[in-house]
């Protein structure tokens, strides 16, 4: 089974300083048809004005991942991690028992663009942790980059969920499948460009949701950015 979200059916909030798209229900939006799908919850697509972010709050009992587009963000925590992310670095945060954190983008004249993404966890109070990772557009170039997963392979962050997010970067008519198990579910969300997976024409900002489906089969695309992630069904 397919289901599509359109970009323009998404959430949106401008607070001068922010431009956020939210693909489920988060803060004053709220879609009783969008909660979120499987164990992932939330993705934000923020835009942030130079100099500007988010003040020090908390978090608890949910994985963090948030993947930089374009421009810097500059994250700081309680457990005394602090960095600048830029494009290609991953950063995950699992915030357990409870962790606190600001982002702010550094930048005196540049746009930080980012996707933050939340997805519960499948063990709860764990001990907060912190991660970076770093995978540029090449290891993304036509084929499905895995940069975050459960067990933590192949380099990529580790999540507490059964879960397993990729990243790809994909042009031309060259067809690519990627196989879900009988027990998985997928939702792909389109970063940036056109792609056509199993029959359906998706634009930046949309997103597909599969259940019971055996492959993901990319058939076409024009400068397409993609996450992809492939979820226990249960």
């Amino acid at each position: 089974m397919l289901s599509i979200t359109r970009s323009h059916e998404r959430g949106h909030v401008q607070h001068g300083w922010l431009d956020s798209h939210h693909s489920f229900s988060f803060g004053s939006y709220y879609n009783p048809k969008q909660m979120g799908f499987g164990p992932l919850r939330v993705i934000n697509e923020d835009k942030v004005d130079p100099g500007q972010g988010f003040g020090t709050h908390g978090h608890e009992n949910m994985e963090i991942v948030s993947y930089v587009l374009s421009g810097a963000l500059e994250h700081k925590d309680s457990m005394g991690n602090g960095s600048i992310l830029r494009r290609g670095q991953i950063q995950r945060m699992s915030a357990g028992t409870g962790v606190l954190h600001s982002e702010f983008n550094p930048s005196a004249n540049e746009t930080a663009h980012f996707l933050q993404i939340w997805l519960y966890p499948n063990q709860k109070d764990i001990e907060p942790s912190y991660e970076e990772a770093v995978f540029d557009d090449e290891a993304k170039q036509d084929k499905w980059c895995l940069i975050a997963s459960e067990t933590g392979e192949q380099g990529s962050v580790r999540i507490h969920q059964d879960a397993k997010l990729y990243a790809g970067i994909f042009n031309g008519n060259q067809v690519s499948e990627y196989t879900l198990a009988n027990d998985r579910i997928a939702y792909i969300h389109v970063v940036k460009g056109d792609i056509t997976i199993n029959g359906q024409e998706l634009h930046t900002g949309d997103a597909l949701k599969l259940s019971a489906e055996p492959l993901v089969q990319i058939q076409q695309a024009s400068h397409a950015e993609v996450i992809l992630f492939d979820m226990s069904a249960s």
